[in-house]
């Protein structure tokens, strides 16, 4: 075979139309092999001669697309030092494009030792081939069609975010042609378009679609890692979500779904996971960075290099001190925003990735790198703000440019709608936490504001059960969350009884209309507007089966009817999108606050009302006159004013409407409850809220 020196970048396989250029990242390597392998598994091994900047590289005249191929990467074996070089066991590039599929298990060791329950097994290196039992990575033809693609770049307070599982949402559709249920072609056919456009979502966040390998304790349970959150391709959209092939043509479908979705209006955000990767801790398998370089690649213990540091609660965390790693995750970055047009991320566990050494760091590195980029700086960025490490817990420290998963908000909400949350709390909360985002510089668009997410229970769930039911997960229901601020409402699971189910339903709607007309970016956990179920499981990563896919055959369409209008009734009164904080003053000379607070006497809130741990009633109204920002042509932007009644009690309360300055009549947009009048009412008549319901009025 005819080997040319090559280029050190751009690092992975790059195809220029004659042939392909390798290149591969290992700083303390003693020699690498490029191993390709043809349509029988048989294996030729290049050895890679040149080396700059620490890139090991060469270019192959007549390799192309459709080549599969993997790295063999020599070195000493010595973890104890953090040195886990084994030539025996092949490994997936990291800068793959492409990647066939998952780990056979049952094919061949995967493990850099020989299995043994003796604790210091690691230290001993194994000689078994690997590469009967791992993926093969594939040089892809990045060419394809865009068209007059162009990303739809809603402003941040137009957000609507949909959180969905690319299979998940598709699998059990009937209405999606059934050779692309579950797949991104599935996700762009015209019916789950045509669904998620008439339920006004602006976003679909995707779980991770980085390309995953199950853990090898899932397969001896017969799971699967549904949720994704085991990366070990980070340029590599998953193989196995792809309806068209998995040779290269994953990548194709990926890209035709992004162009799908955006003609549809819709945004593409990928949750991505940058803080581990699937090859565990020093006793996991060797896939691909812990044989490539294990001590540039994963932060390891400084006092003993043989552990792996873990903020993660997955056996490792990756190294984004180091320029490579680093170098990694923004290649990664800008290569799915410029070769795939993603529109933005939300970063899991992100407090691991702000980690300069060990303290949750502002400043870090990694900031830095995102800030100054002319391309990442633009898209949207969402932290989960939080990791399992000590101080992880950073919701309202992300610096400018980024949004947050609002924790604080989810528990509150929560809180509030079964009288565990005053209404102090509740009222920073709807208002977009102001306490939390305003201090630094940054608008209501940084709360990303959520009741439920695909960790923890769905929103029926969270109405339906006291306690997790998780016993499928095959950790005698151990696993999971304890602290889920969940109520049955009088039974748990399902029931026949039905002022329960009434009540079930009326909190749901409840949580909706909060959610959707709170100040922030609201994000909708899929399915929740149809009520799914997940029967209590609320740590269902591991269940790719009913238990987590949408049962569309089950679905509410009253409710789907309901949270389509409430998404409506946002997106057509900018009072409940603000892209600046309420002040309780005045700036536009309405004559009224821009938001004024009052007890169901429909006087103003005192301070002592405020500091009642017991009041869980509350009147808010919000000005449309006292909207400060423009519209993109500098018009003046003024809409409806409106009152919102919350009675989170269990009985029925009476409230009075303010006085006349506020509004002579009002008319009753929605009630979530029973007992509001029809029509209009005035300024100092009474309204009935029903027990654990809203009531919302528009100004006439």
């Amino acid at each position: 075979m005819e080997v040319w020196p090559g280029k050190p970048f751009p690092l992975g396989p790059f195809w220029d139309g004659t042939g392909t250029n390798f290149a591969i990242f290992s700083e303390k390597a003693e020699r690498v092999e490029l191993c390709l392998f043809d349509e029988h598994d048989a294996e030729t091994r290049v050895e890679l001669t040149e080396r700059e900047a620490f890139n090991w590289h060469c270019y192959l005249p007549g390799i192309g697309p459709g080549q599969r191929y993997g790295y063999r990467v020599h070195g000493p074996y010595d973890p104890a030092n953090g040195k886990r070089f084994n030539p025996a066991k092949l490994l997936i590039d990291p800068y793959a494009k492409a990647i066939e599929g998952g780990v056979d298990w049952s094919a061949a060791n995967v493990l850099p030792y020989v299995p043994s329950t003796d604790e210091d097994a690691d230290l001993h290196d194994d000689d078994e081939d690997s590469a009967p039992a791992i993926p093969k990575c594939v040089v892809v033809d990045p060419a394809f069609d865009w068209g007059d693609d162009r990303p739809p770049d809603h402003p941040w307070h137009e957000m609507v975010i949909y959180e969905v599982h690319v299979k998940g949402f598709t699998q059990l559709s009937s209405d999606v042609r059934e050779d692309l249920r579950g797949t991104y072609a599935g996700l762009a056919s015209e019916p789950a378009l045509e669904y998620l456009k008439s339920l006004g979502v602006t976003a679909v966040e995707l779980l991770p679609v980085h390309h995953i390998i199950d853990e090898g304790f899932l397969h001896d349970r017969g799971l699967t890692n549904y949720w994704g959150y085991s990366s070990i391709g980070y340029l590599a959209p998953h193989a196995v979500y792809a309806a068209t092939g998995r040779r290269g043509e994953q990548v194709r479908e990926f890209k035709g779904m992004v162009k799908a979705l955006h003609a549809a209006g819709i945004e593409v955000i990928l949750d991505v996971v940058y803080n581990h990767t699937a090859e565990g801790n020093h006793l996991g398998p060797m896939l691909s960075f812990k044989g490539v370089d294990n001590e540039s690649y994963y932060r390891l213990m400084p006092d003993d290099r043989r552990f792996y540091m873990d903020f993660t609660g997955t056996g490792n965390s990756l190294n984004p001190v180091h320029p490579s790693v680093l170098r990694l995750i923004m290649d990664s970055l800008r290569y799915f925003v410029i070769e795939c047009h993603v529109d933005g991320f939300r970063f899991d566990l992100a407090s691991a990735l702000a980690r300069e050494f060990y303290d949750v760091d502002r400043l870090s590195a990694f900031f830095d790198t995102i800030h100054q980029d002319p391309i990442l700086s633009q898209v949207k960025l969402i932290a989960e703000p939080w990791d399992v490490g000590p101080g992880g817990y950073q919701v309202g420290n992300f610096p400018v440019l980024w949004a947050e998963w609002n924790g604080i908000y989810r528990d509150t909400m929560r809180d509030f709608w079964r009288t565990e949350s005053n209404v102090a709390d509740f009222a920073s909360r709807f208002t977009g936490s102001s306490d939390l985002y305003q201090h630094d510089g940054r608008s209501p668009f940084a709360s990303i504001n959520f009741i439920t997410a695909h960790d923890g229970f769905t929103l029926r769930d969270l109405v339906s059960y006291n306690g997790k039911h998780n016993d499928a997960n095959g950790e005698h229901n151990n696993d999971g969350t304890d602290d889920n601020r969940s109520w049955n409402h009088g039974a748990e699971g399902p029931t026949d009884d039905p002022e329960i189910n009434a009540l079930r339903a009326r909190q749901q709607r409840n949580f909706l209309v909060t959610l959707l007309l709170s100040q922030g970016v609201p994000m909708l956990l899929g399915g929740d507007e149809f009520g799914r179920s997940q029967g209590g499981n609320n740590n269902a990563w591991c269940q790719d089966n009913e238990i987590s896919w949408f049962r569309w055959n089950e679905a509410d369409p009253e409710l789907i009817d309901f949270a389509r209008r409430i998404i409506r009734l946002r997106k057509e009164h900018p009072v409940f999108r603000r892209e600046s904080f309420l002040t309780g003053g005045e700036v536009r000379g309405s004559g009224l606050p821009d938001v004024w607070w009052f007890r169901p006497d429909g006087r103003r809130m005192t301070q002592k009302d405020w500091q009642n741990a017991n009041a869980h009633t509350l009147g808010v109204f919000l000005n449309g006159e006292e909207i400060p920002s423009r519209t993109s042509d500098g018009h003046v932007i003024t809409d409806d004013s409106f009152l919102l009644l919350f009675n989170a009690y269990g009985e029925p309360i009476t409230f009075t409407l303010p006085t006349r300055r506020f509004g002579v009549r009002w008319q009753v947009e929605l009630a979530t409850g029973a007992g509001a009048p029809d029509g209009s009412v005035g300024a100092r008549q009474e309204v009935s809220v029903d027990g654990r319901s809203i009531v919302l009025l528009r100004r006439a």
